[in-house]
């Protein structure tokens, strides 16, 4: 299987994760002109299995390092499946509310906020589990980024015709998400083995491990996702014979598009764990936090209405999240 050389083709992956998971959010916004997100999400979690399965079948299977996708699948451990799949499980509620919170107030607020949150809270969990890198350098960018996302919160605020109740709606919902989405990966990180050369017997590679995570977000999404289609936090409820009728293939497209994108991001993280660490490559990677902001900033435009003064804001939010990526990477090359 494929398996970075070096630290540093592990943060170029990272920052590949960063733009992956800052971007697919794109398609969400794209779709919803012209359907609920809760039907969007179906095709974009059909997108993430698939692209874990041709990440398994190509990257997961050539070279003569490690072990192939199905061999490993075949030698994996009841815990280690059960771990990676509970992730899966995890990791779709906590999206689903920042998805929610995208539908609510945009991507500007839901992903600073959220994914923010996830940021440090998943740093921590994961640091804590596998000790990679100089602790200083690490929490003191955690902290840079925790500032950014107060900033974030605050630049928000100041957004004219934002009712009360929109404002706290939207925020609740990314900052549940964000709790939940700190803790998935460190069970998706449990089931994989540190050593993708000689990999422990039981555990998973990252290639299994990631389509097993991906098999508990598709199996939980009869859950989580039914309940958003019939109870949904914004606009009508909706039904499973409303994806048929209303998807058209462009729809469809989009939204299995969006999933290849994500599935892509979390694919790279877990490969570069290795060299770069469980906490750094999780960290690293929710970076997406300020991909998405810019997307929400530059192009849907949505802080056009805000006051003056806000843009210095948006640029003291971005340079302390640029500074605190900075520190996050370094923490691992001292």
């Amino acid at each position: 299987m494929f398996i970075p050389a070096s630290y540093g083709l592990a943060v170029v992956l990272c920052i590949v994760t960063m733009f992956c998971w800052g971007s697919w959010a794109n398609t969400q916004k794209l779709a919803s002109r012209s359907w609920a997100f809760p039907l969007f999400y179906w095709d974009y979690v059909i997108g993430i299995v698939l692209l874990t399965l041709l990440f398994g079948f190509t990257l997961g299977s050539v070279g003569e390092e490690g072990r192939s996708f199905v061999e490993d699948l075949q030698q994996g451990s009841g815990s280690a499946f059960g771990s990676a799949f509970l992730g899966g499980v995890i990791f779709n509620l906590a999206n689903l509310l920042i998805v929610a919170a995208i539908a609510v107030s945009g991507m500007a607020v839901a992903f600073p906020v959220g994914i923010g949150i996830a940021l440090v809270l998943g740093v921590i969990v994961n640091y804590v589990a596998n000790p990679l890198g100089d602790p200083l350098l690490l929490f003191l960018g955690v902290g840079l980024v925790t500032v950014a996302i107060i900033v974030d919160a605050l630049i928000y605020k100041r957004l004219p015709g934002e009712g009360a109740s929109s404002t706290t709606k939207g925020l609740s919902l990314a900052v549940a998400g964000g709790v939940l989405m700190g803790f998935f990966f460190r069970f998706v990180a449990a089931a994989t083995a540190t050593d993708f050369v000689n990999p422990a017997a039981g555990l998973l590679t990252p290639y299994s491990a990631v389509f097993v995570f991906s098999l508990g977000i598709l199996a939980s999404n009869f859950v989580w996702n039914t309940y958003f289609m019939y109870r949904p936090v914004e606009g009508a409820a909706v039904s499973y014979a409303d994806y048929f009728k209303l998807g058209t293939p462009k729809l469809h497209f989009i939204g299995i598009l969006g999933g290849l994108i994500w599935g892509t991001g979390m694919s790279l993280s877990l490969i570069a764990s290795e060299k770069a660490g469980f906490a750094i490559s999780y960290g690293l990677g929710q970076g997406a936090t300020m991909v998405a902001a810019a997307w929400g900033v530059f192009i849907w435009k949505e802080f056009k209405t805000a006051p003056a003064g806000t843009n210095k804001l948006i640029g003291f939010m971005f340079g302390l999240f640029v500074l605190g990526l900075v520190l996050i990477v370094g923490a691992r090359g001292v």
